[in-house]
This record gives structure tokens, C-alpha cells and sequence, in this order.
């Protein structure tokens, strides 16, 4: 680390400690050659994630929008705000754990769904009716058909 007061190349490092945060480690360090103390941080490189919209443009992953459309999809449900965090941080964890950079919009789209089908049906159907733009009610009654069957095995 180069020195701010002399420019030399060379310090040592006196004392670290943690932020409040915990993302940022801050170090004091001691030049060696002029014997001045300066402080560092130090933290993770943050590589962004993009999401590969419909129309192919790519914009960084914003949890915010998915919290938006389930708080949408669940508008006068019984359903509380941790829960829907729940399901927003499990989506952010599943899509920063992979290791691919980019992700389709139709992948996190899908993964809402899923999480929401567990939690409200009605959320679900909601959701479902924006993201898979149903055209009419024939479409709207398969997707209400099919989740009805899953419920009730014959």
C-alpha cells in the first residue's frame, strides 16, 4: 500500500477491525519509511449482477423490483412483510449463489412463482396473470384448472 505522506511502497498494518456493517474490514497501517499512520479499507469486490430482460437489454438485478411485484401480487392478502422478505431473500441468495454473472428475467419470474404458489394461491394466480400476460379468460381458467389439479389429486 503506498504511503500518502512519503509515497513509499511499503507499510505495516497496526490494527484492523471490522465496520459496524461487517463488510469492510479497516486497517491503521505505519509507513515504513516515514513512520506516519494511515488507514485503509478493505472490502469485497462487488461484480454486478445483470438481468437479461425479455427484449434482451440487461439492467442490474434490483431486489427492489421483485419485492414491488409481490407486495402487488399479495395487496390484501394475508400475508406479512417477513414472509415476503423471506421470499425476496431467498431469490437474491439463489441468484448471487449461481455462477453465472447474467440472469433471464423469465428465471426470476418463475422463481416468484414458486415461492408464491407455496404461500397464497390467489398471490400466485395474481402473479401469474401479469407475468404471463394472460390474453383472456380461457388463459386466466387453465392456469386456475391446473393449480386446482394439484391441489386435488385424483
Amino acid at each position: 500500500m503506498k504511503c500518502p505522506y512519503c509515497s513509499h511502497m511499503e507499510s505495516k498494518v497496526v490494527d484492523s477491525r471490522p465496520t459496524e456493517e461487517g463488510n469492510v474490514i479497516r486497517r491503521r497501517r505505519e509507513c515504513f519509511s516515514c513512520a506516519k499512520r494511515f488507514t485503509t479499507y478493505e472490502k469485497v469486490e462487488d461484480i454486478p449482477l445483470m438481468v437479461v430482460k425479455k427484449g434482451g437489454h440487461r439492467e442490474p438485478f434490483d431486489r427492489n423490483k421483485i419485492m414491488n411485484g409481490i407486495l402487488r401480487a399479495c395487496e390484501k392478502r394475508p400475508v406479512s412483510i417477513s414472509q415476503i422478505e423471506t421470499i425476496v431473500n431467498a431469490i437474491e441468495t439463489e441468484v448471487y449463489q449461481s455462477s453465472d454473472r447474467e440472469v433471464q428475467s423469465k428465471e426470476i419470474g418463475e422463481k416468484i412463482m414458486m415461492h408464491l404458489k407455496d404461500l397464497d394461491e390467489v398471490a400466485y394466480v395474481r402473479f401469474a396473470s401479469v407475468y404471463r400476460q394472460f390474453k383472456d379468460l380461457n388463459t386466466f381458467m387453465e392456469e386456475l384448472n391446473k393449480l386446482i389439479k394439484e391441489n386435488n389429486p385424483v
